[in-house]
């Protein structure tokens, strides 16, 4: 066989008219695709309310108010969900061939607050919803930054969002150096700020602490390396571990292995959102003035 033409576009534009027509059967196919793709009302029960625990790209795992956790389909009509996210959901039914259709979302309750990062293509990404405190953790290694605290402080302040400083690795300071930190955090305690010395090592300091997250959705934020990890698993119980690397030897940063946004229930009461975009909490999308 000889060598055939290569295609090659066409270097015609269309008219007007035609650009019209194929918007029109572009967004018609996108309207009847939509359709097929969602669900059948009979296949689910009643309503019920519900908190989601975790999301995975069209599928959440929602609560019940009985602390069963069912994996739900989202309508197409629910732009944005997102973990602490409190929905009307209903459970799935039994199918005819006797597997379980998973359960959907139906709709979202309106949020009380809501955390952001930044995102390439959207500008901003929830990441978590309905957090009642920020819990900023601290430590003297790698080093106490203030400047960050004071940065993490701002956030709060602009969320609305109660904060409450954690100085964690406590065990590592002598008395003069506990003298020192108590000094820097008292800045803080003066303006009205909460601030608790604890120790994820050797458990000090957990019982006020454990207070303090009864009762509220909580997330953890702070750099890398402060023992946020560490103190979530002291908090948790090893049953919920939370995995993390040692603080790096080289650069003295520990390595967050966390996946995906999760609320976790504390034994003492009071849940946590843990969630790697934590990490990325910050000052970004503020105005110099604010």
């Amino acid at each position: 066989m000889g060598d055939q033409e290569p295609v090659r576009l066409s270097k015609n534009k269309l008219s007007k008219g035609q650009q019209r027509r194929v918007n029109a059967n572009h967004q018609r196919r996108l309207k009847t695709s939509a359709e097929k793709a969602d669900y059948d009302d009979n296949l689910f029960g009643e309503p019920a309310e519900g908190i989601v625990i975790s999301r995975f790209g069209m599928h959440a795992d929602v609560e019940s108010a009985d602390g069963e956790v069912h994996r739900c389909n989202i309508r197409r009509t629910i732009r944005s969900l997102v973990t602490g996210d409190r929905v009307v959901w209903r459970p799935g039914k039994a199918a005819a061939e006797g597997v379980n259709v998973k359960g959907i979302v139906e709709a979202v309750h309106e949020r009380t607050s809501v955390l952001t990062r930044p995102d390439f293509y959207d500008g901003v990404k929830p990441i978590a919803a309905n957090i009642d405190q920020i819990v900023i953790v601290s430590a003297i290694l790698p080093e106490l930054s203030l400047n960050i605290i004071d940065r993490y402080l701002v956030g709060c302040e602009t969320l609305q969002v109660e904060p409450l400083i954690v100085l964690n690795k406590i065990d590592l300071l002598d008395d003069e150096g506990m003298d020192f930190v108590n000094e820097q955090m008292d800045i803080y305690r003066n303006i009205g700020y909460r601030v608790l010395m604890v120790s994820s090592h050797t458990q000090d300091g957990l019982k006020p602490l454990e207070e303090a997250l009864t009762g509220r959705i909580s997330i953890f934020a702070g750099q890398s390396g402060v023992g946020k990890s560490s103190l979530l698993n002291a908090l948790l119980g090893l049953q919920n571990e939370i995995l993390t690397n040692d603080v790096s030897n080289v650069s003295g940063l520990g390595q967050h292995t966390t996946t995906a946004a999760r609320l976790y229930h504390f034994p003492h009461g009071g849940d946590v959102i843990d969630s790697p975009g934590v990490r990325e909490f910050g000052l970004w999308h503020l105005e110099p003035e604010q």
